[in-house]
């Protein structure tokens, strides 16, 4: 199974709808909240290749993008196979 790691914030709603998608293709995540841990922003910016915005996805490592992104992915059949 891939690892998928979202950087996100609570209140963030492309970030609940990017996780809801994965929620519905039953594949597990981990979460990294950069409100709650401000540190971990920096990590993000520089594995996403500079993107500041939220949610910010990697998928065994590799960057995806963001809600819109991810979304995209998923409506061109692409995403599945990379997990």
């Amino acid at each position: 199974m891939a690892k998928v790691i979202i950087y996100s914030k609570e209140y963030c709603p492309f970030c609940r709808a990017v996780k809801a998608l994965f929620d519905g293709l039953d594949q597990p995540y981990e979460v990294i909240d950069i409100a709650e841990h401000p540190e971990r922003r920096d990590e993000m910016i520089q594995k996403a290749g500079g993107s500041t915005t939220v949610p910010q996805v990697f998928v065994n490592d590799k960057h995806l993008g963001g809600n819109d992104d991810v979304q995209a992915l998923h409506q061109r059949g692409q995403l599945q196979p990379l997990l």
